[in-house]
């Protein structure tokens, strides 16, 4: 049997885990910045962005250590089962060949008989066990290199600032789909009961003798077609909802309500000074391209200081030894035999078949396209910046008068019905304005949301989305 304790923690956990439950089913309310906080914290492309600063300030750790001292250990144990052969001239002296055959380095022969015969110097075992130690003293690709990689950190710092611009776009367009389709829902909802309403009325009317059918089938019709998209309009909210999750790195299964209405939002004519502290450093694009031309410019210093002498210190010290039994070479006191060496390696290039110059050549080239792409990026700025300022004005200007038309197609509609009501107006006038009133709507929010777009993009041309 469980004792307290035992069920105690059970139902710890168990309530735990019903917490959890409810907090991942829990709508979450979020503002336009809460989402896009949410999505540079979440986002996958984000994440890997952040990796890609983490990798660059890596390699410079990495460029940084080739400068430090090199140590390395080295342990060399060899069985010579066919040890190399030397050609030795028979010049020798008798008392050196005796020796020689005595050892048997070289075969017995006749000191009479002129030849070069062959001998065999080594041991059958041998072992080595060496300590390294290499310290640059002057390379000048080694600085140039170290500027290079910290240069490059910088690039992905920027690519990691391009990457958040480019999602707080993405998620502010799909936040202001996700309002304008709510407000579009609601205003679907009221026209559904709107005409629910009017139907009743009508077929009241006809039951009463004061329409005809022709009349009630005309509001039916309409009826139709509003329940449909009365029906329809639920999912077209959860599809956008769906694309803002995915926007910011969220699960599909959490569900999330935006509280942010369209009168929330500003909407401010632009004018000839809104944006006159501009400079093209604001955008993200051309500092990139700036950062580019600093690694090509860093990459040709590094070839032009090659042509400069590097300096190294290095020092060896360890033990070799030698023997004819395996027991022999284990005798570290009799058998091995210290060495040590230091000095300083100086490497001096004279000539490389112009290889250098031609790559400087080349860097001076890639510097001259940079700097084409510069003028090519400013004309694009300017007019892009021209464009998106025309096209938020416009939009803005639209949206005006498409609201208005709203109201007026709304007055029209009621006082249609008003008349229809009082036997002084037709069922055609009604549904005409209905449909008139229908299709403002329509208009209306599709000229709110270009206008929308609109301002996003006005703001990144001038580089001020994600300010």
């Amino acid at each position: 049997m469980f004792n307290k304790l035992t069920i105690t923690v059970f139902a710890l956990v168990l309530s735990t885990f019903n917490i959890r439950a409810q907090n991942k089913n829990e709508v979450m309310n979020l503002s336009l910045q809460e989402c896009i906080d949410y999505a540079l914290a979440n986002n996958a492309t984000i994440k890997n962005a952040k990796l890609d600063r983490e990798i660059a300030d890596r390699q410079v750790k990495q460029t940084i250590a080739d400068g430090l001292p090199q140590i390395n250990g080295n342990i060399d144990l060899a069985y010579n089962f066919n040890i190399q052969t030397t050609p030795i001239p028979d010049f020798i002296s008798p008392s050196v060949y005796g020796v020689l055959f005595q050892e048997s380095v070289i075969p017995q022969r006749d000191l009479g008989d002129p030849q070069v015969f062959p001998a065999q110097f080594g041991t059958k075992y041998s072992g080595s066990a060496t300590l390294s130690l290499e310290q640059m003293i002057f390379n000048g690709s080694y600085f140039v290199g170290l500027q290079a990689a910290r240069t490059f950190t910088e690039l992905s710092r920027k690519d990691h600032i391009k990457s958040e611009i480019d999602i707080v776009e993405a998620v502010t367009k799909a936040y202001y789909s996700v309002m304008v389709t709510q407000e579009r829902q609601e205003l679907v909802n009221k026209n559904y009961y709107r005409l629910d309403s009017l139907l009743k009325e009508t077929s009241a009317l006809y039951d009463n003798g004061f329409a005809e059918k022709i009349d009630v089938n005309r509001v039916k019709v309409q009826f139709n077609n509003i329940k449909v998209e009365f029906d329809n309009f639920q999912r077209t909210l959860d599809l956008t909802k769906a694309i803002l999750k995915f926007q910011m790195g969220m699960p599909q299964d959490q569900p999330v309500n935006v509280p942010m209405k369209l009168k929330d939002v500003q909407f401010d004519l632009i004018t000839e000074d809104e944006f006159s502290d501009f400079n093209y450093g604001n955008r993200i694009e051309y500092s990139q391209l700036q950062t580019n031309k600093d690694l090509v410019e860093l990459d040709a210093k590094n070839t032009r200081v090659q042509y400069l002498p590097s300096i190294d210190l290095y020092g060896r010290i360890g033990a070799t030894s030698g023997a004819q039994a395996t027991s022999d070479l284990f005798n570290f006191n009799d058998n091995w035999f210290e060495l040590g060496v230091v000095g300083v390696r100086m490497n001096l290039p004279i000539f490389d078949g112009f290889r250098k110059h031609n790559i400087i050549q080349q860097k001076k080239i890639q510097a001259e396209q940079i700097d084409n792409s510069f003028v090519q990026l400013k004309n694009s700025i300017d007019l892009e910046i021209k464009q998106s300022s025309i096209n938020y004005d416009r939009s803005v200007d639209n949206m005006v008068l498409q609201k208005e038309n709203m109201e007026l197609a709304e007055e029209v509609y009621n006082v249609s019905k008003i008349k229809y009501q009082e036997g002084v107006g037709s069922s055609i006038e009604v549904t005409n304005a209905d449909a008139d009133y229908k299709e403002a709507q329509t208009n209306y929010y599709d000229a709110l949301y270009s206008a929308l777009i609109a301002k996003v993009e006005l703001e990144k041309a001038y580089g001020q989305l994600n300010k």
